[in-house]
C-alpha cells in the first residue's frame, strides 16, 4: 500500500500499548508517526522512529499527521477530540465516544463542518465470539429471536489501583467501561430500541462507583433482549444467549486477543486469535421429527486488524465505516437513560 496513513496516540498507557500500536504497525496502510509520552518515553523502544511529544498540543502541531487516536480517559474524549479535528486531524475515538449525546452529536457536526471524519473505535464488534453469534443468526437458523442476552462479566472484587477508574465523576464505573462494548454489539445487530430499562449497582467492598449494571431492552417485532455486566460474578453464564422459533444457540466468551497481545503476540502472527477447542457455541434445534439436535459451533477466526482495515478503507477509499453516527446516538442515549433502580450494596 502507499500513502500510508500518518497516525498519533494520544496515550501510551495499557490501550496504547495493547490496542492500538501493535495494530498501525502491522497493518500496511498505517505508519504510527507520534505519541504523548508526558514523562517516560517508551514507545520509541518497540517502535523504533516513533517521536515522543510532551503535550497533547506538540503532537497537533505536526502538519504530518492524518489521523489521531483518542485513547485517553472517557471525560477527556470530547476535549480532545475536538482539538483534534480543529487542527485538520481525523479521529478515531475509544469509547464511549463521549460523556453525553449532545457532545456526541457534536463531535459528528464539528467533523462535518472541518471536513474531517469521526470514528467510534468499538473493538468488540470483531470479536471472534461476537462473530460467530452474528454468523448463526445470519444462517437463519434460529428463526425469528424472541430473546436475547448478551453479558461482560468478569470477576475482580478489588478495587482498580487505576484511581480514574474508581474516582466518582462522568464516565467512571463499570457502566461507562463494559457497558459500551455489549450496548454496541446489540445496536449493530438490532438497531434502537423502542424501550429501555436500566439498572446500576454497587457491590463490591468500599466501592463508589458502579460495579454492575443492566439493560432490558424492547424492540417493536416483540425481541427482548437483556444486557448485563458485573464484576463479582464469579461463575460466568455464556456471553450470549438466543432463542428463536426454531432454535436455540449460547455462545461463551472466547476471544483470545487481549491475552496474546499482553502475552507479547503481534497481530501480525499467522497463528494470531486461532479458535480453541473450548472456543465452540451450542446450537439446539428440532429436526423434522420434533426431536431436539445439538451441534457445536466453532468460534471466528478474528483479528482487530479488521476494525483498522475499516479505518483504512474509509479515508482512502470512501467505503462507509460500519459504526455509525447513528449507532453511537443511541449507545450514549442508552448510557445517559436514568436508572429505575440503583444498588448501594458497597460490599457490606
Amino acid at each position: 500500500m502507499t500513502h500510508l496513513i500518518e497516525t498519533g496516540l494520544l496515550a501510551y498507557g495499557m490501550s496504547g500499548r495493547l490496542f492500538h500500536a501493535p495494530f498501525l504497525a502491522a497493518h500496511p496502510g498505517f505508519r504510527l508517526r507520534a505519541v504523548v509520552e508526558r514523562h517516560n518515553p517508551e514507545a520509541a523502544q518497540r517502535y523504533p522512529g516513533v517521536a515522543s511529544h510532551p503535550s497533547v498540543e506538540a503532537l497537533l502541531a505536526d502538519p504530518a499527521l492524518e489521523l489521531v487516536v483518542v485513547n485517553t480517559p472517557t471525560a477527556t474524549h470530547f476535549e480532545l477530540a475536538s482539538q483534534a479535528l480543529r487542527a485538520g486531524k481525523h479521529v478515531l475515538i475509544e469509547k464511549p465516544v463521549a460523556l453525553t449525546t449532545a457532545e456526541a452529536r457534536a463531535l459528528w457536526a464539528l467533523g462535518q463542518e472541518v471536513g474531517r471524519q469521526v470514528f467510534a473505535y468499538q473493538n468488540r464488534r470483531y470479536d471472534a465470539d461476537f462473530l460467530a453469534v452474528r454468523r448463526v443468526l445470519a444462517s437463519g437458523r434460529l428463526g425469528r429471536v424472541f430473546e436475547a442476552t448478551f453479558r461482560f462479566d468478569r470477576y475482580k472484587p478489588a478495587l482498580s489501583p487505576k484511581k480514574f477508574k474508581e474516582t466518582p465523576g462522568p464516565g467512571a464505573g463499570l457502566l461507562h467501561d463494559l457497558g459500551p462494548h455489549v450496548l454496541d454489539q446489540v445496536i449493530s445487530l438490532w438497531g434502537r430500541p423502542a424501550r429501555a430499562r436500566k439498572t446500576l449497582g454497587c457491590y463490591r467492598k468500599g466501592t463508589l462507583v458502579d460495579d454492575y449494571f443492566s439493560f432490558d431492552l424492547t424492540y417493536p417485532d416483540g425481541l427482548h433482549v437483556r444486557v448485563a455486566g458485573g464484576l463479582l460474578i464469579a461463575d460466568a453464564q455464556p456471553a450470549y444467549m438466543l432463542h428463536g422459533t426454531l432454535g436455540s444457540y449460547q455462545q461463551p466468551r472466547a476471544d483470545g486477543q487481549e491475552a496474546q497481545l499482553l502475552a507479547g503476540r503481534s497481530p501480525a502472527d499467522p497463528g494470531f486469535n486461532a479458535p480453541l477447542p473450548s472456543s465452540a457455541g451450542r446450537l439446539t434445534w428440532a429436526d423434522e421429527r420434533g426431536q431436539l439436535q445439538t451441534t457445536q459451533e466453532p468460534a471466528d477466526r478474528s483479528n482487530y486488524l479488521m476494525l483498522f482495515e475499516d479505518v483504512y478503507q474509509s479515508l482512502r477509499y470512501g467505503q462507509p465505516y460500519p459504526v455509525s453516527a447513528d449507532d453511537v446516538l443511541w449507545q450514549s442515549e442508552l448510557l445517559e437513560l436514568a436508572p429505575e433502580q440503583v444498588g448501594t450494596g458497597n460490599g457490606e
